[in-house]
This record gives C-alpha cells, sequence and structure tokens, in this order.
C-alpha cells in the first residue's frame, strides 16, 4: 500500500474509485431486492468486497461485490430454506474457496467452456428480467422463471390499479434515463453511470409528485443490518442440502469471478492477475458475508470496467471505493428510503437484458461451428427452465462432445526454445481444456518483450475453449506492442489468430 501511495497515481484512483461508488450503489441494492432480501444486504456485500477483499485480490483492478449472477440461486436459498441459511451455506462456500485458492486450482476454472459461462450468464439475464419485471409494478416474482414468464402479461392487462400503474411509469423512467443518457451523454461527462442517472431521476420524480410507490427499506444503522448466524452452526453446516448449495455457489461464483477477472486483464497492460490469490481473496470474502448475513459475492465485469476506464492504477481505487459505500449508508440512510422499488427493477431489468449476448453465440457459431452455440443454447434454456446448477452441468457435459473424435489422443506437448530475443513455443497433440491450465501459464510466463512464435504445425486438434484462451492472449500480446507470429497455421486456426 505505500507503494501505491507514493506511485503517483493516488489521484487517478481516487477519481476511479468515486466512479465505481456511484456505479456500485444502485447495483448492491437492485441485486438485494432481485436476490429476495433486504437493500441493506447487497450494500454489506459491497463494503465488504471493496475493502477486505480490495486488500487482499489477486486482480488488482477488479471490483468485488454483489452480482446478477447469483441473484436467482439466491432467490431460490431465501425461498426454500429461509434468510437463516444463507450464512452458513456461504461461511461454507467462502472457506472452499480459500482452500481451492491454496490448493492452486484457480486456473482450472478458465477451463470453463466460454459457450457455457455466457450461455449460464444469459440465463441469468432472462430471468432477472423476468422476474424484475413484475417488481416494475410493486408486485414480488413468482416461484420461477416459466411462472414470471407466464404471468408477464397479466401484469400489462392488469394497470387499471392506479397504484401498480404509477410504479411502472417510475420504473420506465428509471430505464428511459438511462438509456437516453447513455445515448446522449456529453463526452465530457462519460464517466457518469447510467443506473446513476436513471435512479436519481425516478427518485426526484417519485419525491416531488408524493407518488404512492413502494420504497426502499434500509435500518437507521449498518451495524443494525449485521446477522450473524443462529445457534447450532455446525448443525447446519453438515446439513446435507446446504453442503450441495455451497459447492453450488463456490463453483458458479469462483467461475464467474475468475473469468470476469480474465476480462479484465484484456482491458489494461497492467500487473495481470494471480488467479489463487484471487480466489482466495474472493473466499476471505463470502467467509465475512456469511457471518455478516448479507448476499454472496464474485468479482463482477460491470464495475471492475468502470474501475479501468476511469484510468485506476492500483488496488487502492477498490478499497475506496468499499469506503465510500460505508460513508454513505452510515451518513445518508434518509436518502436511500426514498428510491423507489421500482427504480431499482427497471437497472435490473437492463442489467438483465445486457446478459444475454447474442453477439457473443454468434461469435462462437462463426469461429467454432454449430456445437458451441448449441451448447450456449442449451445452458439457457435449462437454466430458465430448470435452476442454475443443472443449467452448468448440462452445458459442461455437452461441451464434452468436441472431445469424442478424439478421445484416444488427448495428450498435449508445450515445447519452448529461446532464439536469441525471440521464443517459439510449439503445440503437439491435441488442445483441449483439459490441457488449457498447463499451456495458459506456459504462455503467460514468457517475456513480455521478443517475438513470439507460435509453431502449430503438428497441432492435429483444438477445441473452441483452448482456442479462445488463445485468440484472447495473441490480442492481449499484440496489443501490448509485442509481436507474434503463427507458424504452420492451415484453415480455421488460421483465421482464429487472424
Amino acid at each position: 500500500m505505500l507503494k501505491t501511495l507514493s506511485g503517483g497515481t493516488i489521484g487517478r484512483d481516487l477519481t476511479a474509485s468515486i466512479v465505481v461508488f456511484l456505479v456500485a450503489m444502485p447495483l448492491c441494492m437492485g441485486i438485494a431486492v432481485a436476490s429476495g432480501v433486504p437493500p441493506e444486504k447487497g450494500l454489506i456485500t459491497g463494503i465488504i468486497g471493496g475493502i477486505v477483499v480490495g486488500l487482499l485480490a489477486g486482480s488488482p483492478l477488479q471490483v468485488s461485490g454483489p452480482a446478477a449472477g447469483l441473484a436467482v440461486i439466491v432467490f431460490e436459498i431465501v425461498r426454500e430454506q429461509g434468510m437463516s441459511a444463507l450464512g452458513p451455506i456461504l461461511i461454507l462456500a467462502g472457506a472452499i474457496q480459500v482452500i481451492a485458492g491454496l490448493a492452486r486450482v484457480g486456473g482450472w476454472f478458465r477451463a470453463i467452456s466460454p459457450a457455457v459461462v455466457h450461455g449460464m450468464l444469459a440465463g441469468i439475464g432472462v430471468l432477472i428480467v423476468v422476474g424484475q419485471f413484475h417488481v416494475l409494478f410493486d408486485d414480488k416474482p413468482l416461484s420461477s422463471g416459466l411462472h414470471n414468464l407466464i404471468a408477464m402479461p397479466g401484469q400489462i392487462f392488469g394497470l387499471t390499479n392506479q397504484d401498480a400503474a404509477t410504479a411502472f411509469m417510475v420504473g420506465l423512467i428509471t430505464i428511459g434515463g438511462m438509456l437516453g443518457w447513455e445515448k446522449f451523454r456529453p463526452a465530457s461527462m462519460k464517466l457518469m453511470p447510467g443506473a446513476l442517472v436513471g435512479v436519481v431521476l425516478a427518485t426526484l420524480t417519485a419525491f416531488l409528485f408524493d407518488l404512492p410507490v413502494a420504497r426502499v427499506v434500509v435500518p437507521e444503522s449498518i451495524i443494525g443490518a449485521i446477522t450473524p448466524p443462529e445457534a447450532g452452526l455446525l448443525a447446519q453446516l453438515m446439513n446435507p442440502t446446504i453442503i450441495t448449495t455451497a459447492i453450488a455457489i463456490a463453483f458458479i461464483a469462483s467461475a464467474e469471478t475468475l473469468l470476469s477477472a480474465a476480462a479484465v486483464d484484456r482491458m489494461h497492460d497492467g500487473v495481470r492477475t494471480n488467479y489463487n490469490r484471487e480466489l482466495s481473496a474472493q473466499g476471505v470474502g463470502n467467509l465475512l458475508c456469511g457471518f455478516a448475513g448479507a448476499l454472496p459475492m464474485t468479482g463482477v465485469i460491470v464495475r471492475s470496467s468502470a474501475n479501468v476506464q476511469a484510468g485506476a492504477k492500483t488496488r487502492l481505487s477498490t478499497i475506496l471505493h468499499g469506503i465510500w459505500i460505508l460513508g454513505f449508508v452510515a451518513l445518508l440512510p434518509w436518502l436511500l428510503r426514498e428510491i423507489p422499488m421500482a427504480a431499482l427493477a427497471g437497472v435490473l431489468v437492463i442489467t438483465g437484458v445486457r446478459l444475454v449476448s447474442l453477439a457473443h453465440v454468434k461469435h462462437l457459431f462463426h469461429l467454432y461451428g454449430p456445437l458451441p452455440a448449441l451448447v450456449w443454447a442449451a445452458t439457457l434454456i435449462c437454466v430458465v427452465a430448470t435452476d442454475l446448477l443443472t443449467g452448468v452441468l448440462v452445458g459442461i457435459g455437452l461441451s464434452l462432445l468436441e472431445l469424442l473424435p478424439h478421445a484416444r489422443t488427448l495428450g498435449l506437448k508445450v515445447e519452448e526454445e529461446s532464439r536469441g530475443e525471440a521464443h517459439e513455443v510449439a503445440l503437439r497433440g491435441t488442445a483441449t481444456f483439459f490441457n488449457l491450465p498447463k499451456l495458459s501459464a506456459k504462455l503467460e510466463s514468457l517475456p513480455a518483450a521478443g517475438l513470439v512464435i507460435l509453431n502449430v504445425e503438428r497441432l492435429r486438434h483444438i477445441d473452441h475453449t483452448c482456442a479462445e484462451m488463445l485468440r484472447e492472449w495473441v490480442d492481449r500480446r499484440r496489443g501490448a506492442g509485442a509481436p507474434v507470429e503463427l507458424f504452420g497455421a492451415t484453415g480455421r486456426m488460421r483465421q482464429i489468430v487472424a
């Protein structure tokens, strides 16, 4: 930290922390509402994610906090097992993440097919949209995504209820304010987040006209929002249902965090992510969230990208954003109580829509053919129709089909040879997600400067998971001004890294 303060970057980190704070506030509360818990639970997670995980993180510019990707599974936990189960589940999930980081398995989470991850996020996006659509009318989401979807027309035709119509208008003001600001904002204010503008606009409208809409409820003191686990914690930790759910949360949160960290690394040319340290830091954060009775956390791409775009240079910006959230909640809780629930729902509807990335599935289809696109679609449908874990397992199972034609030749040899300032990396065999951690570690260990020659003359096959990692590595290296040449590439392999 002393190095941070003496490096001449404190001004940029301070500015970035304010931007991230403004992005995080509405999202922390909105994701809590989508999870079926009070808004302050999301704020506590944002504070822990900023201050504690920020100090320990292995990804210096990634921001941690409550994630839309876990809102659906938390909603199910609260509905089926009650709020009291959330603490023990997070304590166990956090412990699993800490152990996984210490055991150095962080790199394996990057081996999950991008089609599965983006299909999972798309399914979560659909569930958030159809659930929060009902909150736009000051109503509560139903028990499943399909039930919410079926009930959507009834909300529209039921607008004879004046209060529901008023809440819906407030939600539309939020959505219109967000989208309008993002489209027409002046260049000098490009860092002002659209979500904040939409929520402020809706809150002012509801306040000035004294509209009869449901508003956020927060306690007088943030300390009062902390609810430690109840008596009998050890017995709960031995409950098979608690254990199964904790494993699911640990797996999904870790995958989302480490894939987000990889995306953040592509946005800047600074220090790369230490995946095992990041995984353990997330585990510590989730342990603390469990003891505080808050929401689970992950590394989140929206806040992280805002951090990078705002010019952050070190982890100080992440830590400061957590301090700003703490200060705001401690000093201005009355202001939070003026925010309409429909405004937060509006923010989450847009967030959910943006999680459904059709551009990504088109990219997969164009480069790798129909199988990854099928994996994406099947994961999405199963997440919506069944549950999050089932959808992910179905996607992973389908992604194994890509290995069947090469089941007898799954080995990969990675050989490095130095030629002066140049380095040649020869790949021999079959590159699949089984080999991805080894291949990724070798590529990341190469010197930052100098020519790298990728010899793929004897590479028999590369699956789309490894190919995406390789493409991103080539793009990042070339973007930093370091040349990469390909030797022996034909057909799809040449297209991937063109």
